[in-house]
């Protein structure tokens, strides 16, 4: 049969069409009054985007060049700082603070699993700076309780900053940025966002532009000041990627149409689209005998599903993209080979979900040499979506 390459990992994601047709006929330069409109237009929804009122910063890097940044600004050689990591992004983390000079005290939750509010409370000492954690641990599918973890902090110390790497939770998970105290947020283009990989964002409160002043940690191109600076002005400190900001601003646009014109109300919508692909996944997953990676506190954004005894992970992941041109993700670090990751993530809908379980039918059969139930994974997803449908009826009619 003729294939299609679709990506069903945790970034990149599919691309949004309008946002690949903007990116390839952008050709503004950056220092001109169209861009300028282009970016502070941009900057402007991506406060409605991520659901806050503080500075939002968009800047040319992966998420990690962010994540170094939310260590560089806030910190100096020789603080110590709270790391909360359950997975691989989360021990980046603590390479992050090491490589500054910070001194990180480290609270681990096995793969999989996500981290204990009793223990963040202990340790949660008056000299903690910083506090870092993810929002999903994407390496695992795992989400963390930041609203949770934001409390306890806001509870111990009015200095104590929280950052939350949010690159895949934001736009798969309904954070309240200012009302839980969330001091920096991050985010990635090439996740929720619906475009290639290049741009990495952050809201930042006045409290942790406070902090800006008096860290010391060397800081040049990531420094948060000269951004804040160059934005007020509509211009980037430096040369902005600027097809990515063009397709940037038509994800946006179709965010909106999501919400009926309301920028707010299609975040929510794109919050629930994930979350309901993501049930209907788990619930074909399970419908198979699989065994969910993180199944005490699952993420929306991904799926993580743990391999038939025997069998290694990288065998379903290519019988996938050999039999149907769909890439699905590995495990990663010490979980390679033991899970496999479906993401649903940005422009992902019913279609995608019906389409890779049914793929993974024949996967299981094909890798396991064991009889499948074909159609089991996608009528419990069918299921899962039906009584969906029928509350919303419901809720309508009421």
């Amino acid at each position: 049969m003729l294939l299609k390459n679709r990506l069903f990992t945790p970034g990149p994601t599919p691309l949004l069409p309008a946002a690949q047709t903007a990116m390839a006929s952008f050709s503004l330069h950056h220092r001109t009054a169209d861009f300028r409109a282009l970016f502070t237009r941009v900057l402007a929804d991506m406060k409605d985007f991520i659901g806050t009122r503080n500075d939002v910063l968009v800047l040319a890097s992966s998420g990690t060049g962010v994540m170094e940044g939310a260590v560089s600004n806030l910190t100096s050689p020789g603080d110590k700082v709270l790391v909360l990591t359950a997975g691989k992004f989360g021990e980046r983390w603590t390479g992050l603070a090491k490589a500054f000079g910070c001194v990180p005290e480290v609270i681990s939750a096995p793969y999989g699993e996500t981290i204990a509010l009793d223990e963040v409370k202990q340790k949660l000492t008056s000299d903690i700076r910083v506090v870092y954690v993810q929002g999903t641990e994407s390496s695992t599918g795992a989400r963390h309780d930041v609203k949770g973890i934001a409390k306890l902090v806001r509870e111990a110390s009015h200095d104590t900053l929280l950052v939350v790497d949010a690159i895949t939770g934001l736009g798969t998970t309904h954070f309240d940025v200012d009302g839980w105290g969330i001091d920096v947020i991050i985010g990635g283009s090439q996740k929720a966002l619906m475009i290639p990989p290049g741009l990495a964002y952050c809201a930042v409160s006045e409290r942790a532009w406070q902090r800006m002043e008096t860290a010391k940690s060397p800081r040049y191109y990531f420094d948060f000041r000269k951004e804040r600076k160059s934005a007020a002005k509509g211009e980037t400190a430096y040369t902005p990627a600027t097809s990515l900001f063009a397709a940037l601003g038509a994800a946006l646009d179709f965010v909106r149409k999501m919400g009926d014109g309301d920028l707010v109300e299609g975040r929510k919508a794109l919050v629930d689209n994930a979350e309901l692909a993501a049930e209907m996944t788990r619930a074909g997953v399970q419908a198979l005998g699989l065994k969910l990676f993180a199944a005490s506190s699952p993420a929306a954004a991904l799926t993580a599903v743990q391999t038939p005894g025997g069998i290694d992970s990288g065998a379903i992941v290519k019988e996938f993209r050999e039999t149907f041109s769909a890439v699905v993700a590995n495990g990663q670090g010490e979980m390679k080979g033991k899970l496999f990751r479906i993401a649903h993530i940005g422009y992902y809908d019913y279609l995608d979900t019906i389409g890779i379980l049914a793929a993974l039918e024949h996967v299981l059969a094909t890798v396991t040499g064991k009889p499948v139930k074909y159609g089991a994974a996608v009528q419990a997803a069918q299921e899962v979506f039906a009584g969906n449908l029928a509350g919303r009826r419901q809720a309508v009619g009421a």
